[in-house]
């Protein structure tokens, strides 16, 4: 059978029509196929290589640490200088509340841990999330999603969510002494990428204050550099409690965390003992793609002091009759059209001239921007041309 066979066979699918584009290698912004055709990647797969494909310093990481040892015993047991030198850089960029690491392997494991963790520390069960915010799929995570869309299927799902609206300065009163923890993402990804205006994303931490909830985060796309700064609440003068890390994390390989103060993390190590654990979390390969990932990033610091001048290109470039309008976030754009009938012919034609987009779970009339920070001028510009291309068929 060939591989495509096998594919479609043999590997669980997730829709009826997917890409099907068969990889045979990866470089920079470039992925290519097997029939020798590349194609300019300007999702790098949903926010991960946020370096681009196989950036020579995290390939040289994965390969030392795989020929030094890959897993020893589940997480939290030994020491292992991946994680540990990771967690040191990572809590050195952050403020003084967020010292402690909890590695895992998604960024759903990431928000299952976070959850828990609130629970735990305020020994309160509700938990507040944003409408049309996405955190994950696994039962906890998925629990937190409105509309229901994708999980109506899957209910019962866990109880405790309340759910209040983005920027919703009256919802606020819904945060009471019940609630655990209020879980966020900084800016709202699969909505098609929605900012919080800053005063209220401040209320909403003073309202946390005020009853005793936490705030959790969610940081594991918009991290990492994505929008301007290596994390994007850096730029509206909050600090959670717990903040939610992976993609673009893991330099490309499978990594994710949960930051937290020590104080509250340390509530996992008693009343139970071993209140979580994971085997693979913070696997010593993972850990060493995403310290290189990360000190690459802080070594280079044009990468992310250049997002805001590559989002203006962006703008600049892409103008068109169809564009209705284009939300942004540094290098994470939605570029809104009609319906999702054009966003789904633009993306076949974009896809047939040799670039990779997408669309948004909460926002079909968007098409999704994210390539990776290593993106040069010249390639916005082919980018641009392609997709004006696609557009004006």
């Amino acid at each position: 059978m060939s591989q495509r066979a096998n594919f479609l066979s043999h590997v669980a699918q997730t829709s009826p029509a997917p890409m099907g584009l068969e990889i045979a290698g990866g470089q920079g912004i470039y992925l290519q196929t097997t029939d020798g055709k590349r194609y300019l990647d300007l999702i790098a797969g949903i926010g991960v290589s946020a370096l681009g494909h196989n950036h020579p310093a995290v390939v040289k990481a994965v390969q030392k640490q795989a020929g030094t040892y890959m897993h020893t015993l589940v997480y939290g047991e030994f020491v292992l200088a991946p994680q540990a030198e990771l967690a040191a850089l990572l809590t050195d960029q952050l403020p003084d509340g967020l010292n402690n690491v909890y590695f895992v392997n998604s960024g759903a494991e990431a928000t299952e841990g976070a959850m828990k963790l609130a629970k735990r520390a305020t020994g309160r069960a509700e938990i507040i999330s944003a409408k049309r915010s996405y955190h994950g799929s696994t039962q906890g995570a998925a629990s937190l999603q409105w509309p229901k869309d994708f999980t109506q299927a899957f209910h019962p799902l866990l109880p405790g969510i309340t759910h209040l609206d983005f920027n919703c300065d009256y919802c606020l009163n819904r945060i009471t002494e019940r609630t655990a923890a209020v879980i966020l993402e900084t800016v709202q990804a699969e909505w098609g990428i929605r900012k919080p205006r800053p005063e209220w994303l401040r209320a909403v931490r003073k309202r946390c204050d005020d009853v005793g909830a936490l705030l959790i985060l969610d940081e594991i796309q918009a991290g990492m550099g994505r929008t301007g700064t290596l994390f994007a609440f850096e730029q509206y003068g909050v600090v959670p409690d717990i903040l939610l890390l992976a993609k673009g994390f893991g330099g490309g390989m499978p990594l994710g965390a949960f930051v937290a103060r020590k104080s509250i993390m340390d509530l996992f190590t008693i009343d139970p003992v071993l209140g979580h654990i994971t085997t693979f979390g913070g696997h010593p390969v993972s850990c060493a793609a995403g310290l290189a990932s990360l000190q690459t990033l802080l070594a280079e610091p044009q990468l992310i002091a250049s997002v805001k001048q590559k989002e203006a290109l962006f703008h600049e470039l892409l103008v068109h009759p169809k564009i209705r309008h284009i939300r942004s976030a540094g290098l994470w754009m939605a570029v809104e059209l009609d319906d999702f009938d054009q966003v789904r012919d633009v993306i076949a034609g974009c896809l047939e001239r040799g670039l990779i987009t997408d669309w948004f779970l909460w926002n079909e009339r968007s098409l999704r921007i994210a390539p990776p920070l290593i993106i040069s001028e010249e390639e916005i510009r082919e980018a641009c041309g392609i997709i004006l291309a696609a557009l004006s068929e």
